[in-house]
């Protein structure tokens, strides 16, 4: 089986291998955009939250205590994580982890990487995951764009980003296509759209920004219950 990624709206993703199950800010449970709820997660092997605004912590703490699942974070949320109820020998590095440091879980390795947001503890981040193979998702978070992406484009050939689109609380279409340029992804992901009146409600803006900003850079836009190979 090669790897895949589904999309479950806003920004829960997750990417599936071989081996393993990874979910990345699992919001099902009042997420407008989520074709199924918390309950369909069979499996789930890693957990990753990019910080804890409730859109994004979502049902982390659940799905780590039902299916056994590790669960990654910054320190600050790992923490408060535990204090609801994920053991602590389920926390990735056993009190979690901080942006620029890398951790390997089964054969992933998960690097930590700033974002520009607010958040109730802690800082917001994203993720840059190399999967088994090889592969390399970058999993911004809720950001806004902030130059040092580019460096992450030089230290990491970064196969596939996510990023948001949606504006007024993260980056909008046209940031986010000079995002990619600075990230030098091959291809592209846009999340965080459509969830809320409020947010951009559709792809197409993005898609000429990117032509206009990073024209090299595969559009994979998908819809929320849709899996994609990568």
């Amino acid at each position: 089986m090669s790897n895949q990624i589904i999309w479950h709206g806003h920004a829960n993703f997750e990417l599936v291998t071989p081996n393993l199950n990874i979910l990345i800010d699992p919001w099902f449970e009042g997420n407008p955009s989520a074709t199924q709820g918390s309950d369909a997660v069979s499996k789930a092997d890693l957990v990753l939250v990019t910080h804890d605004h409730a859109d994004h912590l979502g049902q982390a703490v659940e799905i780590c205590k039902k299916t056994g699942a590790t669960l990654g974070a910054i320190v600050e949320v790992a923490s408060k994580c535990r204090s609801m109820g994920v053991d602590t020998e389920r926390i990735l590095n056993g009190v979690g982890f901080n942006i620029g440091g890398t951790v390997e879980f089964k054969g992933v390795k998960i690097t930590m990487t700033q974002a520009d947001h607010s958040s109730d503890r802690g800082s917001c981040v994203g993720f840059i995951v190399t999967l088994e193979d090889g592969y390399c998702v970058y999993h911004a978070g809720d950001t806004g764009i902030f130059a040092t992406m580019q460096l992450w484009g030089e230290l990491y050939a970064i196969d596939l980003a996510i990023v948001p689109i949606g504006g007024v609380f993260t980056m909008d279409p046209r940031q986010a296509a000079v995002a990619c340029r600075l990230l030098q992804c091959r291809k592209v992901t846009p999340m965080h759209w459509g969830s809320f009146p409020v947010l951009e409600q559709n792809t197409d803006r993005f898609r000429d920004e990117l032509k206009a900003h990073s024209p090299d850079t595969e559009l994979v836009a998908m819809k929320p219950g849709e899996t994609v190979r990568l």
